[in-house]
């Protein structure tokens, strides 16, 4: 069996990684915080520069989440494929 992870260290718990060699799960070796292990990373990084690129500070947790949404509905669809 093998296993894909990411190689974050806050990701490398011993107790996993104990597990995995007392089961002989070989892990492949990635760098850590890899893009392409999370795509939707790239998503949530453009959502927040487009909610707070007008330096917008929201006066209620309904102003916040309207942008939110709204934001969720301008995602280009290219950004969604890259790096798959």
């Amino acid at each position: 069996m093998v296993f894909q992870q990411d190689n974050a260290a806050v990701h490398n718990a011993r107790l996993t990684n104990d597990f995995f060699q007392e089961n002989n799960v070989a892990l492949l070796d990635h760098p850590a915080c890899s893009p392409d292990l999370n795509p939707i990373e790239k998503v949530w990084g453009w959502m927040a520069w487009e909610v707070y690129k007008n330096r917008d500070q929201f006066q209620t947790m309904d102003a916040l989440l309207e942008a939110i949404f709204t934001t969720w509905t301008k995602v280009p669809t290219n950004l969604l494929f890259l790096g798959l």
